[in-house]
């Protein structure tokens, strides 16, 4: 082996973004829980493995796993629907037991427009024990449209300064907008993660690159690793939810695969079996543990990565919307923690 390739398997190692290159060849994960991998997403996937990273920052040693492998955190779509505004959404979070929250753009913006100071909404946060996970916004930067993608990375700039002024630590970057258009070529989404991380690093935050799996461009775990792995930016991410993995197809077996910092933040829900995946949608999200996904895999994977892990509840449910908005946050924390503890005694 020569030394070239030496180096290039040692920078792997220590990368955040680690995605094995014999896990990545040309046969890919069959049939599991989730059920087959959709045919229609395979070419991204596997353009994936075009080639690896060098070394540079992605070679910096391992820190020591960490004594807690999760934290809990509250999106705040899980009382979205009581429209209580984003003060009285922190001070339910606080009161439920959550450590962190993960608020909505729309939210800051109502908040700022009734007159409202975000340096004292990030006091309130801070006073209230809590940290700013990340963000939930929904700027095009993927489209094809170039005057269209202009337009989101402004909006993703605006986004991202109001969510550094209450010290969130990361933003969401889905791909809103490019849902349904075709296969979008791979190199093309690179750039494009590539210049909003870069958007990130100047207001002080991390896009984190969001898996939606119904979507024809990144709706596959695979899909997303790939293009944040290619971007060689040192904080690139991926933003996983246990739905998404579960509506795109992918195996959620593939975590092991990954370094600690791959994912570090994981939307926790559930699902029912019914209906099937191609008609289920996000109004069927349920608590952790009252549905059929595999979560105590799924985190005993996470675990396994050596990383620290956001769980961060985000369910969309109507039911839950018409109850008490206290009692479903803690509510959601119980169930979350439950799963945790179980994916911890078969670890």
């Amino acid at each position: 082996m020569n030394a070239r390739k030496l180096s290039r398997r040692n920078a792997l190692t220590h990368a955040g973004l680690l995605l094995g290159a014999a896990a990545m060849g040309d046969s890919l994960p069959g049939a599991d829980a989730w059920g087959q991998l959709q045919s229609s997403k395979l070419p991204l996937y596997k353009q994936a493995i075009r080639k690896l990273p060098g070394a540079g920052a992605w070679g910096q040693p391992q820190s020591p796993p960490p004594a807690r492998p999760f934290r809990f955190c509250l999106n705040m779509a899980t009382i979205r629907g009581q429209k209580t505004g984003i003060a009285k959404e922190i001070e339910i979070a606080a009161k439920a037991g959550y450590e962190a929250i993960e608020p909505w753009i729309d939210t800051l913006q109502e908040f700022v427009k009734n007159g409202g100071a975000l340096k004292d909404l990030a006091k309130r946060i801070a006073d209230a024990g809590l940290t700013v996970e990340g963000a939930i916004g929904f700027a095009e930067w993927l489209v094809e449209d170039d005057a269209r993608r202009a337009k989101g990375l402004e909006q993703a700039k605006r986004d991202m300064e109001l969510a550094a002024q209450i010290g969130a630590r990361r933003i969401a970057a889905p791909p809103a907008g490019a849902t349904n258009l075709p296969k979008l070529d791979f190199a093309k989404a690179v750039e494009r993660y590539r210049a909003l991380l870069e958007l990130g690093d100047q207001a002080g935050l991390v896009a984190e690159l969001e898996l939606w799996g119904g979507s024809r461009n990144l709706g596959l775990l695979g899909e997303c690793i790939g293009v944040a792995m290619e971007t060689g930016h040192p904080r690139a991410c991926v933003l996983a939810d246990v739905f998404h993995l579960y509506k795109g197809g992918s195996d959620c077996r593939g975590i092991r695969l990954l370094g600690p910092s791959a994912i570090q933040v994981l939307h926790m829900n559930d699902f029912p079996a019914a209906p099937p995946r191609e008609r289920i949608d996000d109004s069927y999200r349920v608590f952790p543990g009252d549905g059929t996904a595999p979560l105590v895999e799924i985190l005993r994977e996470l675990r396994g990565t050596g990383g620290q892990t956001i769980l961060s509840l985000e369910l969309f449910n109507r039911k839950y919307w018409a109850q008490d908005p206290l009692e479903v946050a803690r509510t959601g924390l119980a169930k979350m923690k439950a799963v945790a503890e179980e994916a911890a005694s078969k670890a």
